[in-house]
């Protein structure tokens, strides 16, 4: 017989406060969710992760810059949700219930951007959640004119970054995450310039530079770029041995086994600990994490499941992967940044940091979205991956009438460390990383 009764309890763990709402209260934007109207959800801008009960069916919502995951819970008394925002979370709230022995990682599922995530009768089989979608873009709607493409794209995330500003005050310190490419030069540049623009004090800003055993080409990177623009002045190297650098740490905190994440996040995890270590007291860090979904600025060739045509004919396919209703959507992941943001969110909160990435904000995607990628490259991976820098630097000469500097494009795992560190201390199987993931939870 199925035990077809509603959800118990929702275990509600997700931390309130990691969650940056510009638009309404947070009893206002749980409304919003519980209501679960895909139109309304749209309207709450801002990062957040909420889940919201309304009677028998429980609604849950996410963006890429919040990290959500539930699992459902087998009690006498009926079922329980637990909601949080990293699996561990939820291993130890059923080990302090009791309930150790229900759990497996692959029994958690992770809510992905973008979609109202709907459970009403849960209990024996749990039937599948439904899923809305409540941000569709518009596509290609752009004219192919990139002083047009860059003024608009530049001026949505200036947006973004001037009510992060406003909303944190005018005395904490701001870390940016800086490799001095192009994204997180693009932030670097736009968050000191709307700190000019508001009369606050420049000096809170730093651009922080890690460099593994004094290798890698972020470091002569960071330093050329901001030679370049008189602002060398805010540059602070965050230099770390490779002993700093453990891959089973990172899988740990990252609550992943794709190489190419556990990479950026075991680099992400070393920066932020030297930001810990000399800075006890620092909390907001900004970062340009997104920025190559947005303008899809990553190598198709080194993808064997990807063509220019899938990449360009499918909408968000950087930031969601093959979507909810594709054979290959995973259970207990979603897909694209929705599921890789773990590598910023997961380092970040461990060493407890407030981290913000302006290029994840819905109004900046919505307008990358808008670029008709298809017009400007004709098909050609080439003309696609010379997009971005031009993109970004004509928006950036429009909104701060500075010249960026625009380098070749690389994996910030690979631009803070030489060739043979990197080898040395990352498997390059991906089975590798797969053990050492089940391994933590063992």
């Amino acid at each position: 017989m199925h035990d077809n009764r509603p959800v118990a309890k929702v275990i509600d763990l997700l931390d309130p406060s990691r969650n940056t709402i510009f638009s309404h209260s947070p009893d206002q934007a749980r409304k919003i969710v519980r209501e679960g109207t895909p139109e309304a959800v749209r309207s709450i801008d801002g990062h957040f992760a909420i889940v919201a009960q309304n009677g028998r069916r429980i609604r849950m919502a996410r963006t890429i810059g919040r990290l959500m995951r539930y699992f459902i819970a087998k009690r006498v008394d009926g079922p329980q949700l637990v909601v949080a925002d990293r699996i561990d979370a939820i291993q130890h709230w059923l080990k302090s219930e009791g309930l150790g022995n229900q759990f497996h990682p692959s029994y958690t599922r992770m809510v992905p951007a973008h979609y109202v995530v709907e459970l009403e009768l849960l209990g024996c089989p749990d039937p599948n959640p439904t899923y809305r979608r409540y941000f569709t873009p518009p596509r290609g709607t752009l004219p192919a004119d990139l002083d047009v493409i860059g003024r608009k794209y530049i001026e949505a995330v200036d947006v973004e970054i001037s009510k992060w500003l406003e909303r944190l005050g005018d005395h904490k310190p701001i870390g940016v995450c800086f490799s001095g490419g192009i994204d997180s030069g693009a932030v670097f540049v736009l968050t000191y310039h709307a700190m000019l623009r508001a009369g606050m004090n420049p000096s809170r800003l730093k651009a922080f530079t890690l460099s593994v055993d004094g290798g890698g080409g972020d470091l002569v990177q960071a330093r050329e770029m901001l030679k370049a623009l008189n602002l060398d002045m805010f540059h602070e190297p965050i230099e770390v041995t490779p002993d700093a650098i453990n891959v089973e740490q990172a899988i740990r905190v990252v609550e992943d086994y794709k190489p190419l994440d556990v990479q950026a996040g075991a680099m992400t995890l070393a920066l932020c600990r030297g930001i810990r270590n000399r800075y006890p007291d620092w909390k907001y860090l900004i970062d340009g994490d997104g920025g190559d979904e947005n303008l899809k600025d990553y190598p198709i060739e080194e993808n064997p499941e990807l063509t220019i045509r899938s990449v360009l004919n499918n909408m968000m396919l950087y930031q969601e992967g093959w979507g909810v209703d594709s054979i290959k959507h995973s259970l207990t992941f979603s897909g694209g940044q929705s599921r890789g943001y773990a590598r910023v969110y997961g380092p970040t909160t461990e060493l407890g940091f407030s981290a913000f990435s302006p290029f994840t904000s819905p109004p900046v995607i919505a307008v990358a979205e808008a670029i008709p990628f298809i017009d400007l490259t004709g098909w050609d991976h080439e003309q696609l991956y010379r997009l971005k820098g031009e993109i970004v630097s004509r928006g950036i000469r429009h909104v701060t009438g500075m010249d960026m500097p625009i380098f070749e494009k690389r994996r910030f795992q690979h631009g803070v460390m030489n060739e043979q560190s990197f080898t040395d201390l990352f498997p390059s199987d991906e089975r590798s990383y797969r053990r050492l993931f089940d391994s933590v939870y063992a």
